[in-house]
C-alpha cells in the first residue's frame, strides 16, 4: 500500500469509478500506438487512481487523457518506457502544450498536476529513482480567472433558444430543453457533467430546488428559480413526452432522467456543450462555453453580495480555496464601496 503519500485530498479536484474495459473509443485509439511498457505503467497508474484514491470516473477519464499526451509526445522524443524520461524531455514536452498546441492555462495546470503524481507513483513504487517531474513549476502558479458573462449578456443567452420560423410538423420542440437546461444551468450553477445525471424525481417543485448529484458523488441541494421553473415546467408538459416513444418507453431509454436527446435517451455532457455553444453563437457570443455559466453563476452571487461560504456551499466546493477564485470579479464595485463607505473614499 502507497497510500499515504496520495491521499485524495493531494489529487487535484479534476474539470468527471472506470476500469480497462469502459475506455473510450478515441482513448483507445492513442493508447494502441503507446509502447508495452507505456501502456503497463499506464494501466498501474489508472488502477491505482481506482482503487488506492478512489476518484470519480471522470477525474480518472481527465487523469488517463493527460497521461497519454505525455507519453505519445515521450515517444516522439525516442522514449518508449516512462522510467527513462529525463527532466529536459518533461519540459519541453510543457514547453510543446504553451508554444505549438496553444493550451488553457487551466488546461495546462490540470496537465502539470498529472505529470507530478505520474511520476510520484513511479517513485513511491520504486520504479525510478529519483523525480525529473521535481524540475516543473507548481500549478498553481498557472491558474487563470474565470471566463465570466455580464447579467447582459446572459438575458441574450437564455432567451436565444426560441421557435424555429417553420417548424417542421411532428418534430419536438427541442428548443423548449435547451432553454429548461440553460435556464436551470445558470440559476443552479451546474457543471455539464451533472446535467444528464439529474432524474425527474431530483426536481423538488414544492420547495423549488433541485437535487444535484456532483463530484466524488456528492448530493447538494440548490435552489432553482421563478425563471428556471417555469422553463422546466413548459419542457416537462410540451417536450419530453414527445421525446419518449413508445419503444423508448418500454425499454425504459429514458433511465428516468430529466433531460433527454431525440432517441428519448439521457442527454450527454457533450451534447449539453453543443447546445450551450449553439445558443450562445445564435445571441452573438463567442467562444462561450457550458463552465462559463457556472462561473457567471458565483460571480452574480458575489456582486449581489452573497456570502463566499454560501456560494461555496451552492458549488458544491469541498474546499473554500477553489471558491475564491470568484472574489476578483467587479473590481469597479469596490472602488464605488470604498467611495461611499469609507471616510476618506
Amino acid at each position: 500500500m502507497i497510500r499515504g503519500a496520495f491521499m485524495p485530498s493531494h489529487l487535484p479536484k479534476t474539470p468527471h469509478r472506470t476500469d480497462e474495459s469502459t475506455v473510450p473509443n478515441a482513448s483507445q485509439s492513442r493508447i494502441d500506438k503507446l509502447s508495452e511498457p507505456m501502456q503497463i505503467a499506464r494501466r498501474g497508474f489508472i488502477n491505482f487512481l481506482r482503487i488506492e484514491c478512489g476518484l470519480a470516473a471522470a477525474s480518472i477519464e481527465a487523469y488517463s487523457r493527460d497521461l497519454e499526451a505525455l507519453m505519445l509526445d515521450l515517444q516522439s522524443r525516442d522514449i518508449d518506457d516512462a522510467i527513462e524520461t529525463t527532466p529536459d524531455a518533461l519540459i519541453a514536452h510543457v514547453r510543446s502544450m504553451t508554444a505549438k498546441r496553444g493550451y488553457a492555462s487551466a488546461t495546462i495546470s490540470r496537465h502539470l498536476a498529472t505529470i507530478k503524481i505520474f511520476y510520484r507513483w513511479l517513485l513511491a513504487t520504486g520504479k525510478i529513482e529519483t523525480n525529473p517531474a521535481d524540475h516543473l513549476d507548481q500549478p498553481t502558479k498557472w491558474k487563470k480567472l474565470p471566463g465570466v458573462l455580464t447579467p447582459g449578456q446572459m438575458r441574450r443567452l437564455l432567451s436565444a433558444p426560441c421557435p424555429p420560423e417553420k417548424p417542421t410538423k411532428g418534430m419536438p420542440p427541442l428548443w423548449m430543453r435547451d432553454r429548461a437546461i440553460l435556464e436551470l444551468m445558470y440559476a443552479s450553477g451546474l457543471r455539464a457533467s451533472e446535467v444528464g445525471q439529474i432524474s425527474t424525481m431530483d426536481i423538488l417543485e414544492k420547495i423549488g430546488v433541485v437535487r444535484v448529484l456532483g463530484k466524488g458523488d456528492k448530493h447538494r441541494l440548490v435552489p432553482m428559480g421563478t425563471p428556471a421553473q417555469h422553463a422546466l415546467e413548459i419542457y416537462m408538459s410540451e417536450c419530453r413526452p414527445m421525446l419518449i416513444s413508445a419503444q423508448s418507453a418500454s425499454e425504459r431509454r429514458d433511465q428516468g432522467k430529466l433531460f433527454l436527446s431525440r432517441t428519448g435517451r439521457p442527454i450527454e455532457r457533450v451534447r449539453v456543450w453543443q447546445i450551450v455553444k449553439h445558443w450562445a453563437q445564435v445571441a452573438g457570443l463567442p467562444k462561450t462555453h457550458p463552465h462559463m455559466l457556472r462561473h457567471s453563476f458565483a460571480t452574480h452571487l458575489l456582486m449581489g453580495g452573497a456570502d463566499l461560504r454560501i456560494v461555496q456551499e451552492l458549488l458544491g466546493h469541498a474546499d473554500i480555496t477553489t471558491t475564491q477564485i470568484y472574489t476578483h470579479v467587479d473590481r469597479s464595485k469596490l472602488h464605488e464601496t470604498i467611495k461611499n463607505l469609507h471616510p476618506r473614499g
